[in-house]
């Protein structure tokens, strides 16, 4: 199995085994992404070196407003489309097997979490895996520490308030807070 065919296997929210090809595809490709993150992580670079390491890490080159604080962390690294003009803040963390899109003019807060994968809630199935994108509109801003969960879209313009948990869509220009994450008001 290679990287694209887990994208369409992914992208179907197709059901992942324990021990399967798609599974053991995702440990190799964990490798590749710890070796990535850990250069990131673990050295100064410049807005630039970041960029350029950022893009090695997702598969496609960022525009040169893109900013990262380091340090960033992602499972697979290769399922994550990223806009224009994206700041992402120290400590995020994304699970990006089943695919995270960001918008356009997003702000993510420090220690984001974004995850697309569920386990199997059986006892005796429950390394095996079900993806599901999360889908972050334009405009949005993520406040620190939020989680956002698997299956998600945040409609354009939202704002996820500091720490909230968010396992449903998120309306346009609304903003969300709580846990689970609720809509507080309109903007």
């Amino acid at each position: 199995m290679d990287t694209e065919q887990l994208k369409a296997q992914m992208k179907n929210r197709a059901y992942i085994e324990a021990g399967s090809e798609a599974h053991l595809h995702m440990h190799e490709a964990a490798e590749r992404s710890r070796k990535i993150t850990a250069e990131i992580n673990n050295k100064f670079h410049t807005a630039e070196e970041l960029r350029e390491l950022f893009s090695e890490l997702i598969g496609k080159k960022v525009d040169g407003k893109f900013g990262l604080f380091p340090p960033f962390y992602a499972d697979y690294g290769q399922n994550i489309t990223v806009g224009q003009n994206v700041f992402i803040n120290s400590g995020c963390c994304f699970q990006d097997q089943g695919g995270i899109e960001i918008g356009d003019n997003v702000l993510i807060g420090q220690q984001v979490v974004i995850a697309t994968l569920n386990h199997d809630l059986s006892p005796a199935k429950r390394g095996n895996m079900l993806p599901a994108p999360v889908k972050i509109g334009n405009g949005v801003w993520i406040g620190a520490h939020a989680t956002i969960l698997s299956g998600v879209t945040v409609g354009d313009g939202a704002v996820i308030a500091a720490g909230a948990v968010v396992n449903r869509d998120v309306p346009a220009n609304t903003v969300v807070g709580g846990v689970p994450a609720k809509v507080i008001k309109n903007i």
